[in-house]
């Protein structure tokens, strides 16, 4: 058979579809144009029928699912045993996963299986006509980018950080005229090596940076006196309804935890308004929030790159500026 379509992996926890799996179908759609091949999503998991039937409305093709109790909860090797069983049956000519937790697990297995390339945590995805997939991600630091081909080898597999692309469009009238189609298959006891027993979750509540519309972050700027420019964040992101991030270097001085960093070794992120308070803009810092829609920086070094791309730059002390911001957003919800 030749292989003639792009897969998306669906990324999921109980049936709840995360949202890079809406923007991976959206980028296969657009990459299709050029080839005219259709666009499949890969689903596995149990009880998963109306979260595939969802999925419909996202401008795919065909919606394979794999639905049995031993898929309840990611395994590694059952779920790559149904990768390969989907790969060996469709022949994807390529496939595009999240990269989260369970998709940088899962891909590098599949790929070596399939005896295949693998490139990770891409943020530019082009196509050739030739079905060629260019991927195209930061190397040496972001320094530069690599534009990595697999021209030899089917299929090609890359892994996408989530709220680096646009999720794709919702369409009603295309969910009329898709196939979800349920596979039959079995799971050897050599596919089920180990049994998940019972999921504790954790109870602390996780920043979601990548869903929101708004983010503040802050930088090494607050550091002569990083609890008030904590503070004064969290209340101007309260004012828009975001969230609060920071660069590394405020996650690596411990003033914030891991799930609040933006850059290229934190969180990709594309909201309405992004203000970087206190952040230089090291290059980072800068290719995972650069695509935000209005970026607002404040920062007293005029020389900061931040202000290169900035929309609105402050040149100026964030602990004197962002409590004029604040009294100004206030004001103006008052005068509404």
């Amino acid at each position: 058979m030749i292989r003639s379509s792009f897969a998306v992996y669906v990324d999921h926890v109980d049936g709840k579809v995360h949202p890079v799996t809406l923007e991976l179908l959206g980028k296969a759609r657009e990459l299709s144009k050029v080839t005219g091949h259709p666009v499949y999503a890969l689903f596995m998991g149990n009880g998963i029928d109306a979260a595939a039937h969802e999925l419909l409305h996202y401008n795919v093709d065909k919606v394979f699912v794999y639905d049995a109790p031993e898929l309840a909860r990611f395994q590694i090797e059952p779920y790559t045993a149904v990768f390969e069983n989907f790969i060996q049956t469709v022949k994807p000519s390529s496939i595009l996963v999240g990269a989260t937790t369970v998709g940088r697990q899962l891909a590098p297995r599949v790929a070596a299986r399939m005896k295949t390339g693998l490139t990770a945590d891409c943020t530019i995805l082009e196509m050739d006509e030739n079905t060629d997939l260019s991927q195209i991600r930061p190397a040496f630091g972001g320094n530069i980018m690599a534009h990595i081909k697999t021209p030899n080898h089917r299929p090609q597999m890359a892994t996408v950080r989530p709220g680096v692309l646009k999720k794709g469009e919702y369409n009603e009238a295309k969910a009329n005229a898709v196939v979800v189609e349920p596979v039959a298959f079995e799971l050897s006891d050599a596919d089920i090596k180990t049994k998940v027993l019972e999921v504790v979750k954790e109870a602390k509540e996780l920043v979601d940076l990548t869903g929101a519309e708004v983010v503040v972050s802050v930088g090494r700027g607050i550091s002569k006196d990083v609890e008030t420019g904590i503070k004064l964040a969290e209340e101007l992101a309260g004012l828009f309804g975001g969230v609060v991030g920071g660069s590394r270097a405020a996650i690596d001085s411990g003033w914030l935890s891991a799930d609040h960093q933006v850059g290229q070794t934190g969180k990709t992120v594309h909201p309405k308004i992004y203000v970087a308070l206190g952040i230089s803009g090291a290059i980072q810092h800068l290719a995972g929030m650069q695509d935000s829609e209005c970026i607002i920086a404040v920062n007293k070094n005029d020389t900061a790159p931040i202000f290169e791309i900035a929309d609105y730059g402050i040149c100026g002390d964030l602990f004197k500026v962002t409590p004029m911001l604040i009294e100004a957003i206030k004001a103006a919800k008052a005068a509404k």
